[in-house]
């Protein structure tokens, strides 16, 4: 077997090939687009880069024939917050045979162990946790826009290698016909007319402001956690900017108590539902045909992504308001037959408690693993979030 670094056009063409090759006629797949995955590892495109490095390869046979890849990345705004330097792997996929799993991951340990990194989480993104982050262990079918897709065999192959579990990440499906439970809405509606509370969705008109506030109850919701790290406000812009035309402005809520930013709740449609009739490819017939889809209100689903709330309003029952608005807006839109919930990591109890009481049915199941390159190092899982600075974010790094 041959590792090969991607460095040239048809190197990084190779690469995302392979998705395309290994999960041909399997229904359930949608291709990531091949610009976003080629914007992951570019500098120009990835903030990430500011504070750390990514490299990927692709693993052919002796016959030339392509059958495996893999990316390893250093995020140093991260890596230091461990008990030992950790860096990640990710986009991993390959054919079934062990031997050339264990070969790719024994290159991105190599290189991430000559940076002086310790371990390796996997599989994981070089960015944010809400895309590409997580193994997919349970719930074999259509994935949310943004969460992996993967062979069932990959379970195998980390473990066999030596990753542990570091969090589990749950996905749950809330059906639209059945509506929420007359007792959640009871309650959420008494708590969204409470005196001195605010709700209001977002408008693009006005976006800086909102993507201001996001960033004001990001930090303040999750500066106590472990490892916190603040989101970086061109990333927000650029979604925003990105989303124009996409996004459903009544999706996206915001909390405010007196004038003052408390929490927020983005929910996305599910892109996905379109982007699995173009593989991967974003041509110019490709895009009359996405906005052909979008217009004919071919997505069905929206994805809730992420939910922030200033430790201080955690007891005021914020997120059951915001569900509640949320609630009507999407009563407007009945095309948007289903919700998914998605992630919320089993750190975070009160999460999945709020997704169980609205009704949410857990769908689908996906690993973040950790190895320790010293296997004498004692492994440590990611600790619950304290009660009294839980925050509410769907997805946690």
């Amino acid at each position: 077997m041959n590792i090969i670094e991607v460095v040239n056009d048809s190197q990084k063409q190779l690469f995302l090939d392979l998705a395309r090759i290994l999960y041909k006629g399997d229904p359930n797949f949608a291709c990531p687009l091949d610009g976003e995955i080629n914007g992951i590892f570019n500098p120009k495109e990835n903030s990430f880069y500011k504070h750390g490095e990514a490299i990927r390869w692709i693993l052919t046979n002796e016959s030339g024939e392509l059958i495996g890849r893999i990316a390893a990345f250093i995020n140093t705004n991260k890596a230091y917050t461990f008990d030992q330097p950790t860096g990640g792997c990710g986009f991993f996929e390959c054919i079934d045979n062990k031997e050339a799993a264990f070969l790719l991951f024994d290159t991105a340990k190599s290189w991430l162990k000559e940076r002086g990194m310790e371990a390796m989480d996997g599989p994981i993104n070089f960015g944010e946790n809400d895309n590409h982050w997580g193994l997919l262990v349970d719930g074999f079918i259509p994935q949310g826009y943004g969460m992996p897709y993967h062979k069932a065999y990959y379970k195998d192959f980390f473990e066999s290698y030596g990753f542990k579990v570091f969090f589990e990440q749950y996905s749950y499906h809330l059906d639209r016909a059945k509506g929420l439970s007359k007792r959640f809405l009871k309650i959420a509606e008494w708590i969204a007319k409470k005196p001195g509370f605010e709700f209001e969705h977002f408008k693009f008109s006005n976006s800086e402001k909102y993507i201001n506030d996001i960033i004001e109850v990001y930090n303040e919701a999750w500066k106590f956690h472990d490892n916190f790290t603040p989101i970086d406000i061109e990333d927000i812009r650029k979604i925003a900017k990105e989303g124009k035309g996409i996004l459903e402005e009544d999706f996206i809520w915001f909390a405010y108590h007196e004038g003052k930013p408390i929490a927020f709740f983005v929910t996305m449609p599910d892109l996905n539902q379109i982007l699995r009739k173009m593989n991967g490819k974003l041509d110019f017939w490709n895009k009359l045909k996405f906005f052909y889809y979008l217009k004919r209100k071919t997505i069905t689903r929206a994805r809730i992504t992420i939910m922030g709330v200033v430790p201080k309003y955690q007891r005021f029952g914020i997120e059951s308001a915001i569900f509640f608005h949320m609630n009507e807006a999407i009563k407007k839109k009945p095309h948007y037959t289903e919700l998914e919930l998605s992630w919320v990591g089993d750190f975070n109890p009160k999460m999945i408690s709020i997704y169980e009481s609205v009704g949410g049915v857990r769908m689908k199941t996906h690993y973040t693993y950790r190895y320790l390159f010293d296997p004498n190092m004692p492994f440590k899982r990611t600790p619950i979030i304290p009660l009294e600075n839980r925050g509410s974010k769907v997805s946690q790094e």
